[in-house]
């Protein structure tokens, strides 16, 4: 399984302008031992928040219409087996009880989501249990997710068909060879 860490350690304010400065570690592999650690440090001005915030505005655009789309395939998702524990505690008993009832209700409100477009074949286990002792924060989660191939390669089709017919534009560097812009440097 791929592991990918990102530790912000420093956010603040540019004194040069409005501009907000962080730096950041990136480790790649197990957090003990990782394969290979980058540190940088990244500036976000108005103008790069400004065209993050349309290129968001497109990809929603683009995406409302696709989903008749994936609903259709969606139906046709059987699951199986759920099985989601999660450990929870801050180290104060009482906000330990308050946080617990509210991942039941959010575990609750995601497992009637996954029930009311995917099929459910067995009941799911959940369980969320408090350490009122120590903070702490673990979650397992698995189930197994059956469909037909078929399926998936029509719904790729259809998305493909969909995205053909325009293309989105993208104002950021990262989205822009969506969009076939040349990005512009300042």
């Amino acid at each position: 399984m791929l592991k990918y860490t990102i530790d912000v350690p420093l956010v603040k304010l540019d004194d040069d302008g409005p501009n907000i400065v962080f730096e950041e570690k990136t480790k790649r592999g197990k957090e003990t031992q990782p394969s290979k650690t980058k540190e940088s440090k990244k500036k976000v001005t108005p103008n790069d928040f400004i065209k993050s915030l349309h290129d968001t505005k497109e990809i929603i655009t683009h995406v409302q219409a696709m989903h008749r789309i994936i609903r259709h395939f969606l139906k046709k998702v059987k699951i199986d087996k759920i099985f989601w524990k999660t450990l929870f505690g801050t180290g104060d008993a009482a906000s330990t009880g308050t946080m617990t009832g509210a991942i039941w209700g959010l575990k609750g409100s995601i497992i009637g989501l996954i029930s009311r477009y995917m099929r459910l074949q067995s009941m799911p286990a959940v369980e969320v249990v408090p350490s009122f002792q120590k903070a702490v924060i673990q979650t397992h989660f698995s189930c197994i997710i059956q469909f037909r191939i078929g399926n998936a390669i029509l719904v790729g089709l259809k998305i493909l068909r969909y995205w053909r017919g325009g293309k989105a534009d993208f104002k950021t560097k990262a989205f822009s060879p969506i969009s076939d812009k040349e990005q512009q440097s300042v």
